[in-house]
C-alpha cells in the first residue's frame, strides 16, 4: 500500500478536526470526468460531487459543488448567490482564481474564501466524495461536516433534464 501524501485541503480538515477519508483513485488524463471517478471508487455518480467556479455580474467569484453527472443551473445559481447573471470562469483562470487544477479543485482550502453553494442532494447521502485537492485523491466526507466547514449553503443547482 503506497502512502498517501497529505494534501493542504486535508491538512485544512484535520486542523478542524473534521472527520474524512483520502480515496486514492487513478487518473485518466483524457477523462477527468466524474463518471470516471465514480467507477474507480465503485461508487453512485450522484455522490461524486466535483467543484465549479463561477463569476457573478455582482458579487464576483462563487463556488458551485454538484453531483458529477449533472451540469449546474446558471439560473438558480446567479439567484442563491444574489447575482442577475453568473458564467463559468475560463479555465486558464482557475488555477491563478483557486490554487486549483483542473480535475482538482476542492471546495476546501482554496486560495481565498468565496461564497460556496452546494447541492441539497449532497444530504441524502452518509457521505460524498469530493476532490482531495489534487488529481487522483478524493476526500469521502459527510456532506453536512463538508457544508458546515466551508461556511456553504445546501441549495437546488441542478438544471432540468431535457429530453
Amino acid at each position: 500500500m503506497k502512502k498517501i501524501n497529505k494534501t493542504n485541503a486535508a491538512r485544512l480538515l484535520d486542523a478542524a478536526g473534521v472527520d474524512y477519508e483520502l480515496i486514492p483513485y487513478e487518473v485518466d488524463e483524457s477523462d477527468l470526468g466524474a463518471q470516471h471517478i465514480a467507477d474507480q471508487l465503485g461508487e453512485n455518480i450522484e455522490q461524486v460531487f466535483k467543484t465549479l467556479i463561477l463569476q457573478g455580474d455582482k458579487t464576483g467569484h462563487l463556488v458551485c459543488v454538484i453531483p458529477g453527472a449533472e451540469e449546474v443551473d446558471l439560473k438558480k445559481a446567479a439567484r442563491v448567490s444574489g447575482n442577475k447573471k453568473v458564467d463559468l470562469i475560463p479555465m486558464k483562470e482557475l488555477l491563478p482564481t483557486t490554487g486549483y487544477i483542473r480535475g482538482g479543485c476542492s471546495p476546501v482550502g482554496m486560495k481565498k474564501p468565496f461564497p460556496t453553494f452546494i447541492d441539497e442532494t449532497c444530504i441524502l447521502y452518509d457521505y460524498i466524495y469530493v476532490s482531495a485537492g489534487v488529481r487522483g485523491l478524493q476526500f469521502k466526507i459527510n456532506p453536512q461536516a463538508l457544508v458546515d466547514f466551508v461556511g456553504a449553503e445546501a441549495v437546488d443547482l441542478i438544471a432540468e433534464k431535457t429530453e
